[in-house]
């Protein structure tokens, strides 16, 4: 039995290290990548601090998963509660921010709209990072701007100098009729000195053949929702191994002191 106990509490603190492992790089992949989509569902200081939070999580994962696998080897009863107790912290927060995530998920959708159009007039053009990220989604989805093109005729694209003064009021700038869009606007298929020469069309960008005219904002919110089933499967399927590393910890455990028992 306690062989058994040793067995199921070991594989599921491997789980635990590997999860915590993949979370870790996955963390550093995206502070180091600026071209990941989900980068553009909020501002880039708030998701620079989910991104170190989400790193630190993967951390404590590894602790955990180190604390049970020594606990389980050694017998030790200490290490075994401690696992349980960090793992049922754990356990909790993420059921919170699943729950929390469930029920805020309009607010969530508003939250990434708010944020495109935000890139798009405030960012693209003054903060690399977003630059290249928003290009990115531009040339994936093959959309232009927040709402379609025309939302780059009040960007910081098009209303600051060369030394990044503002030169133009951004109420005003979007009833400029000439305008810049970003070459990543054009589509796939593109004739490069064709897609070049439109990328100064301002509002004959609207029947442009060369340029994509959808905006990028609904497709960004379809494609999260389109992969929400596969992020609830995974969370769910995490929050089930959880939940046995906290039985089994409990059982052998138990097991350890009636063993210690015996001894005695």
């Amino acid at each position: 039995m306690m062989g058994q106990n040793y067995t199921l509490c070991n594989n599921d603190s491997v789980f635990f290290q590997l999860v915590g492992l993949a979370t870790v790089v996955l963390a550093i992949w995206m502070l180091t990548d600026p071209t990941f989509l989900i980068s553009m569902t909020q501002d880039e200081h708030h998701y620079y601090i989910g991104l170190y939070i989400f790193l630190a999580i993967g951390a404590l994962m590894l602790i955990v998963a180190f604390l049970g696998c020594c606990g389980a080897f050694k017998e030790s009863q200490c290490m075994l509660v401690s696992f349980f107790c960090c793992l049922l912290i754990i356990l909790v927060a993420e059921i919170a921010a699943g729950v929390w995530a469930f029920q805020n998920k309009d607010e969530l959708n508003k939250m990434v709209q708010a944020s495109v159009k935000h890139t798009v007039k405030e960012e693209y053009g003054v903060i690399d990072s977003r630059t290249i990220a928003f290009d990115a989604i531009q040339r994936h989805f093959e959309c232009c701007g927040a709402n379609g093109a025309h939302d780059w005729a009040s960007s910081r694209l098009n209303t600051k100098t060369k030394d990044g003064a503002q030169f133009m009021d951004l109420k005003l700038s979007s009833l400029n009729p000439v305008y810049t869009i970003p070459e990543s606007c054009c589509k796939k298929d593109a004739d490069r000195k064709l897609c070049e020469a439109s990328i100064q069309g301002g509002l004959s960008t609207y029947i442009n053949p060369v340029v994509n005219t959808e905006g990028c904002m609904d497709r960004l919110v379809e494609e999260l929702e389109k992969n929400m089933p596969i992020v609830i499967a995974v969370f769910v399927g995490i929050i089930a191994v959880e939940v046995l590393g906290l039985i089994f910890s409990i059982v052998l455990c138990c097991a350890i002191k009636r063993n210690d028992h015996y001894k005695g």
